[in-house]
């Protein structure tokens, strides 16, 4: 008979748990994983600032230990686009897609290559280089890479000059291939001489992800020169996070930038990304100080 009642208890337990499990599942009584990835302060806990602190000083640590600082310093690293648009800017939204687009045509022919094989790079605050001087067929080809229907920009002519571009050393006076463009009454100019080769890398990159929710960062936008203490550069992000955070560690020998998303949500989410550009105020200009990627530990570039 007892057996009979515990068997019957047991069965009605076994009947009525799926019931009081769902009760409490949903008055939030019972304590498991997070369904959520944010905090109370709308951060995401697996974004850990400062572990990601952490790696921007390893980074700045290795690369002051090493020569390639110097080697950063004493060579030609350009830190702006390689390409320079007309001094009037462009005349209409569709010559402005067609340049975004790289969608140029050829009237007529380019100049034989000059016969200089190296060109001249002249520092305003003093000193030169040496570097090889691209042929004006590889630089047409560098910007003119569609020629499709549509929008279009007209290449009539092109020469050699020389136009200014900020570098790790400051801004420099470089060769150029200066095109002609129909309707145009500037040229567009090409940076004519190759940069320098980046010095070994005294670190070796991270996992994105990795190193509290390290992410990469982007190229930079416009230049850092000019005396201003911020730099702006791309940093990516995805659909279900509330966009990228970039933050600066400062020496005096390197700005060393490490990013990451903030507000980033779990659940259902397309693997879409975008970038956008973020400024990053510094404490000081950034100089000759190398700017780093704490994600890769090598230089930021445009």
């Amino acid at each position: 008979m007892v057996s009979r009642v515990s068997r019957s208890v047991r069965t009605r337990a076994k009947r009525l748990w799926p019931l009081v499990l769902a009760f409490l599942l949903g008055a939030g009584l019972l304590v498991g994983c997070d369904s959520g990835s944010r905090s109370d302060d709308g951060q995401d806990p697996s974004s850990s600032p400062r572990q990601q602190a952490q790696r921007a000083r390893q980074v700045a640590v290795a690369w002051r230990e090493s020569a390639a600082v110097a080697a950063w310093r004493s060579g030609y690293h350009p830190v702006a686009d390689a390409i320079r648009v007309p001094a009037s800017g462009w005349h209409s939204k569709a010559d402005e897609r067609a340049y975004a687009t790289r969608n140029f045509v050829l009237r007529g022919g380019l100049p034989a290559d000059y016969n200089a094989r190296r060109g001249k790079v002249i520092w305003g605050s003093g000193g030169s280089v040496a570097r090889p001087l691209w042929g004006v067929g590889k630089a047409y080809r560098s910007f003119a890479l569609n020629r499709s229907a549509g929008a279009r920009l007209t290449v009539t002519g092109a020469r050699l000059g020389e136009t200014t571009i900020a570098t790790s050393r400051g801004t420099a006076t470089v060769p150029a291939w200066l095109f002609t463009l129909e309707g145009y009454d500037s040229p567009l100019a090409r940076v004519a001489v190759s940069p320098s080769p980046l010095p070994a890398q005294p670190i070796a990159a991270v996992r994105e992800g990795s190193a509290g929710g390290l992410r990469r960062v982007g190229g930079l936008v416009g230049t850092p020169d000019g005396g201003r203490a911020a730099v702006t550069v791309m940093a990516s992000h995805g659909a279900c996070d509330d966009g990228p955070v970039v933050r600066a560690l400062e020496t005096d020998a390197s700005v060393v930038l490490y990013a990451s998303v903030s507000g980033a949500r779990s659940g259902p989410c397309n693997a879409s990304m975008s970038a956008r550009p973020v400024k990053v105020a510094l404490r000081k200009p950034l100089g000759d100080r190398v700017l780093l990627d704490a994600l890769t530990g090598r230089p930021v570039l445009a």
